[in-house]
């Protein structure tokens, strides 16, 4: 890989990230002067990297504003977690099937960690993506894990997490333990609507998150 090619990357995977953590949110204005500076890297590496993430989906071009982080509307987010929940209840029912003992034993791991950062939504987050990253790789089809995270990266355009609401965590808590022990007990069934149960309840979090958001914008312009 060459120099440019590199520091294209990096830049590509920094931003990406921010967008993850919510240092990027939809709607921010992405400007490559600033990003250069940001990563001390020269505005090509930069370019190449913005030009990746639109044809990712995340980075959008408005007129007389240039590059946008994207942002979903309300149709989009229903269909992402749509789909969300019909290819992660396929990856744990084939979890449930292939995971070795090792990933099973990650995955209980996984679980037991979220406990002690219970009141950190931003490290719930990180590990949630870690939680979901060994699911996916546990139900050992290529063809659904790629699938799976492409729309890992779409999920970067809802803003902030929904463990950060009150009560959410201890419910993906439940959901997770739930998940786990269907995949432990080899119960593909269990494993699936576990994980379809989890999606939904997300997706209902998402939905409120996204209605608070627009109430507080009209009560902006109202006053």
């Amino acid at each position: 890989m060459s120099a440019d090619a590199s520091r294209s990357e990096t830049a590509y995977q920094q931003l990406k990230r921010a967008m993850q953590t919510g240092d990027l949110q939809p709607g921010t204005r992405i400007r490559e002067t600033e990003i250069a500076e940001k990563y001390n890297i020269s505005r090509t590496p930069v370019r190449e990297a913005i030009r990746r993430l639109e044809a990712d989906g995340l980075i959008s071009f408005v007129p007389h504003h240039g590059a946008v982080v994207s942002k979903l509307d309300h149709q989009q987010t229903m269909e992402l977690y749509d789909l969300r929940e019909v290819l992660e209840g396929t990856a744990a029912a084939f979890a449930a099937r292939h995971a070795s003992a090792a990933e099973i034993a990650e995955l209980e791991e996984l679980v037991a960690n979220e406990v002690p950062i219970r009141d950190d939504p931003q490290k719930l987050a990180d590990l949630n993506r870690l939680f979901h990253s060994v699911l996916i790789r546990a139900a050992h089809n290529r063809f659904l894990e790629r699938a799976l995270l492409g729309l890992r990266d779409s999920m970067a355009l809802l803003g902030r997490t929904t463990l950060g609401i009150p009560g959410r965590y201890e419910t993906a808590h439940e959901e997770h333990v739930e998940m786990v022990t269907a995949i432990a007990n080899r119960d593909p069934e269990a494993a699936e609507a576990a994980a379809r149960k989890h999606i939904r309840n997300a997706q209902r979090t998402r939905l409120k998150i996204m209605r608070e958001e627009l109430l507080a914008k009209k009560d902006g312009f109202a006053s």
